[in-house]
């Protein structure tokens, strides 16, 4: 996967902020708050009402396995609670990943 620009991700993460928060104000809200999510095991954040397809993945969410996550989450994994239906730009998906690493799990931009 090609390195994205965490700028560009900034503004594609938009339509992600309907259900997620992402900084050091970030809260659950109608999905897991995203703070330190590269890297970190799928379905752990404290407080989340995850779906059982989300933790009883074993996924960790490193870039490869988010890329494939956002492109089709129902079909990476069936019987997630996420509706969003997908990324169609590779692009915006790499931009997105790269403004997500710039978070760590506490919020502050790294």
């Amino acid at each position: 996967m090609a390195a994205g620009d965490p700028q560009a991700g900034e503004t594609a993460f938009r339509v992600c902020r309907t259900c997620h928060q992402i900084g050091e104000t970030a809260r659950n809200f109608v999905g897991p708050e995203l703070n330190g999510v590269v890297g970190r095991k799928a379905g752990t954040v404290v407080g989340y009402n995850y779906s059982d397809a989300v933790k009883n993945s074993a996924l960790a969410w490193d870039e490869a396995t988010l890329a494939k996550y956002l492109k089709d989450p129902r079909e990476f994994v069936p019987g997630t609670k996420m509706t969003y239906s997908g990324m169609a730009s590779d692009e915006d998906v790499a931009n997105v990943i790269a403004y997500l690493k710039l978070f760590g799990p506490d919020g502050k931009k790294k």
